[in-house]
């Protein structure tokens, strides 16, 4: 009897000893990178609402390509979510075999991205990359892409340089995101040709009645530029930080989910934050996935820890 109460005792011991913390406190604050697009916005988004729930304190920072695969390289940027594979592989390479970013999972498939005109353009014969020069005046001279040093717009520099398509010939206009769409939005108004960097997941694709060209293979990947979409960790961040890994290797996102979620920031004007904290109120059923194998911050059972934090918020 004795040496049961013993064991008894030491049960309600161990039951009242606090949970051990899951990661360092180096880890509490990862600092997550917006390249600038609604896709990476909406997915920083739910990653920030469920680190929030888990007790970490995210901050989210809005770097072109360049500069955030800089500070992931100088260790200001811990987590970049919008690595799409093939399209920006000769982007990303050089930071890869620099050990600056470490690829810890694919967060999409089913994307695609490449160029894209107005269909009206395409049933007149503008099809193919190939046929591009040939629109040249009615394009203007102008091929219309995002902002300097984004990996689309180092394709189209790169074709130029091999002149390939008689690119060597076009004016590549940067702009940002928006500023491309507006562009776009006019372009069909007026029901003129314009030829611009496209891609899915993007409410684009349901916006305007536009084609994806064929031919660019080579430069843009197969299957028109169909595409991965890959969470990149600074290497530090992910040997450090195992419980914040492992959450950042179960992130799974679909094409459906970002385009719907995207279409409310461009649209409403609502931070990722906002239509994450949204969509999770509506349908939570992702969070058994995303948290497998991931404890709060402080130890604790990290799907009740998030289910409050959003009930809360």
């Amino acid at each position: 009897m004795k040496r049961f109460l013993s064991g008894a005792a030491c049960i309600v011991l161990l039951a009242a000893q606090p949970a051990l913390a899951a990661d360092p406190a180096s880890c509490a604050k990862p600092v997550l990178a917006d390249g600038g697009w609604t896709d990476n916005i909406v997915q920083n988004g739910f990653s920030s609402i469920v680190l929030k729930g888990l007790g970490y304190q995210p901050e989210e920072t809005s770097l072109s390509l360049g500069v955030l695969l800089e500070g992931m390289k100088m260790g200001s940027v811990d987590v970049f979510l919008a690595n799409w594979t093939p399209n920006s592989d000769s982007t990303l390479n050089p930071y890869i075999e620099a050990g600056a970013i470490r690829n810890v999972g694919t967060n999409l498939t089913g994307a695609k991205y490449a160029l894209a005109v107005p269909t009206y353009s395409y049933e007149a014969g503008l099809k193919d990359f190939a046929d591009i020069a040939k629109f040249r005046d009615q394009l203007d001279g102008k091929l219309h892409a995002l902002e300097a040093g984004n990996d689309s717009n180092n394709v189209l520099i790169k074709m130029q340089e091999d002149k390939a398509f008689g690119f060597e010939g076009f004016e590549i206009v940067e702009s940002s995101e928006q500023g491309m769409l507006a562009a776009v939005e006019k372009a069909v108004q007026k029901k003129e040709a314009i030829v611009f960097v496209g891609w899915s997941p993007h409410p684009m694709n349901a916006r305007f009645e536009m084609s994806y060209l064929s031919g660019g293979d080579d430069y843009f990947g197969p299957n028109y530029g169909s595409a991965e979409v890959w969470t990149g960790l600074r290497p530090a961040y992910a040997d450090q930080c195992p419980n914040a890994l492992k959450f950042f290797q179960n992130l799974r996102f679909t094409p459906e989910m970002l385009s719907a979620n995207m279409q409310k920031v461009l649209e409403d004007g609502k931070t990722g934050q906002q239509v994450a904290l949204e969509s999770l109120k509506a349908d939570d059923s992702v969070l058994e996935q995303w948290l497998e194998g991931v404890t709060a911050i402080d130890g604790s059972d990290a799907v009740a820890a998030v289910k409050a934090y959003i009930e809360a918020n």
